[in-house]
């Protein structure tokens, strides 16, 4: 595994130099190759799939533009997410407008296993397994409306460890905050989330 990484990380860095040749094939192939884990991410921050689709373009637009100040200290993979997730959360800082439905709704139907489930999901003990929960399509709405309910900075560490399965070293470069701000933020969040879904675990 740690050999195909470094493959691709190698290819990366390969890319980016014919991009700053003005090879627009290269570039064309970075965006081919993140824009669908990037859009992805964007969504779960921002719960709007119109506004994900424009931060999107807009994250490949501003890494075209950055491309030559982009100096291989961290990945590409890496830096290009920082770029998105920081378009993101100032988006979602000038534009408050998210609005779900009572997580207490049909809190009858949720049997023993679902709350297992989502109480393991959220568990800062064991490493959540999201797949698990996404196999419940109920389950899952419930967990995305309980995340969207996260303040943006707690809501973007849960996503980017928890869904995209980033390394704690790598969610610090990406949010360019030190590394026990994300061990920290990341507990917080996760008892956040404990206390919104208190009603449905009971």
């Amino acid at each position: 595994m740690q050999s195909q990484m470094a493959n691709v990380n190698i290819d990366d860095a390969i890319l980016v130099e014919r991009c700053r040749k003005g090879d627009s094939n290269a570039m064309e192939r970075l965006v081919l190759r993140y824009q669908n884990r990037i859009y992805n991410v964007i969504l779960k921050i921002c719960a709007n799939t119109d506004d994900a689709a424009e931060l999107t373009q807009e994250t490949f637009v501003k890494v075209i533009e950055s491309i030559e100040k982009f100096e291989g200290r961290s990945s590409f993979y890496t830096w290009a997410f920082r770029i998105a997730v920081n378009l993101t959360l100032n988006y979602c800082k000038r534009n408050v407008k998210l609005g779900f439905r009572s997580l207490d709704a049909d809190e009858s139907s949720h049997d023993s296993s679902d709350k297992k489930q989502l109480r393991e999901f959220l568990s800062d003990e064991s490493s959540p397994d999201p797949a698990a929960v996404a196999q419940n399509k109920e389950l899952c709405d419930i967990a995305i409306r309980a995340l969207m309910k996260l303040d943006d900075p707690q809501r973007a560490v849960v996503i980017l460890r928890d869904v995209e399965g980033m390394s704690y070293a790598q969610i610090a470069e990406v949010l360019d905050v030190e590394l026990g701000t994300v061990r920290s933020r990341l507990s917080r969040a996760r008892s956040n989330l404990r206390e919104i879904l208190e009603a449905i675990l009971q």
